[in-house]
């Protein structure tokens, strides 16, 4: 018979998370702090905030069978005829010294409906579930266990058939900070998205402040940035802005000065990379559909990424930790190698493309972010 050892689950044993709530049935990961939170628009934001994107436990023990407790929540849609389909299921990678040696999924779990309509949202809680990882690799080691990036996730309790505490491998490791709009649209799993990729690429610890569709150069965010420790950081900017139209050409430029002179308040000297829009071609001539569009100055994922070169133009002769790198050479869908473009199946990132990509050019000797 295993004999279990429950581990408290407490903030030392979480990374990648900037306010963990304490709730009636644990402990929920945020990826803001809880003044920002405050000032959130919506409750699509709100959720893109609360997916524990690059969130994990890091543990150090000669467990050989772990176990976590989770309430997981979904979001689904209301239809005449009941509830819409769920998302599938969260994946849990468990990774042992850096390796990926397990996935796994949750069963349970709390179900958000959302009217269509009338943007209403009903809650109907569920059970609390079960991740279960079976045969680690006996010994000492460190385990990281990254929580699902397409769901919420609500920390319960840890079990592991031999004493578990905070790891402390990482101590030693530079903090990488990124903000952006979704990092783990299409990965398999939470540590395949590229900015994970690309943390384990370059030997740094990863704060992934990647909201999906809810990157739009907020004031709190980059308070949040300012606030949080960071040897480097990097913001991907424009895309969201793009897609939601919710700032034009003339907003776009001060928007943007604003937001990096908020982030140098918290951070004057730390390397800084603002990467203009990755790649998309339904977004990349949007204003061209209309005139009148055009001339009230919508932005376009072209035009975009002209303002972030003339706002980074402006600023590099007083900021020379500031760099700009082109979205395009991360990710190019009309132009990926020798073969066609595919609009329905170049749509997505290759996530370890973009993240050897980037690991590439800001990791390696001599590049901004080289050790």
């Amino acid at each position: 018979m295993t004999h279990w050892t429950t581990t408290p689950i407490t903030a030392d044993l979480v990374r990648g998370a900037l306010d963990l709530v304490a709730t009636d049935r644990g402990l929920l990961p945020q990826r803001l702090p809880a003044w920002a939170r405050a000032q959130l628009p919506d409750e699509a934001t709100a959720e893109a905030v609360a997916r524990p994107a690059g969130v994990r436990l890091a543990l150090r023990t000669a467990a050989t069978q772990l176990e976590v407790d989770v309430v997981r929540t979904r979001t689904t849609t209301s239809t005449p005829a009941g509830p819409g389909p769920l998302p599938p299921d969260g994946v849990y990678d468990l990774l042992v010294d850096g390796v990926l040696v397990a996935r796994s999924t949750a069963s349970g779990g709390d179900v958000v409906e959302v009217d269509p309509a009338t943007g209403a949202a009903e809650l109907r809680r569920g059970p609390v579930g079960s991740v279960r990882f079976r045969h680690l690799p006996p010994g000492e080691k460190d385990v990281e266990v990254w929580l699902p990036h397409t769901e919420i996730t609500t920390l319960v309790a840890l079990r592991a058939d031999a004493p578990t505490a905070a790891s402390t491998a990482p101590a030693a490791r530079r903090t990488w900070v990124h903000h952006g709009g979704a990092t783990g649209a299409g990965a398999d799993s939470p540590s395949s998205t590229w900015t994970a990729l690309a943390a384990a690429l370059g030997g740094v610890e990863l704060v992934d402040l990647g909201f999906d569709g809810a990157a739009h150069l907020d004031p709190f965010t980059a308070r949040a940035l300012r606030g949080t420790p960071a040897d480097v950081i990097s913001l991907e900017v424009g895309r969201d802005v793009v897609a939601g139209d919710t700032l034009r050409r003339r907003s776009f430029g001060p928007a943007l000065h604003g937001f990096l002179d908020t982030v140098r308040e918290g951070h004057p000297d730390a390397p800084l990379l603002v990467v203009s829009p990755l790649g998309d071609p339904d977004l990349e001539e949007l204003p061209a559909t209309s005139a009148h569009d055009a001339a009230a100055g919508r932005l376009s994922l072209r035009a975009c990424r002209e303002v972030v070169s003339e706002v980074l133009g402006q600023r590099a002769a007083d900021d020379p930790q500031l760099f700009l790198l082109d979205g395009l050479d991360l990710h190019d869908p009309v132009d990926e190698g020798d073969a066609p473009f595919d609009h329905q199946r170049d749509r997505g990132l290759d996530h370890h493309r973009v993240a050897e990509r980037f690991a590439r050019g800001l990791f390696s000797p001599g590049a901004p972010f080289a050790a």
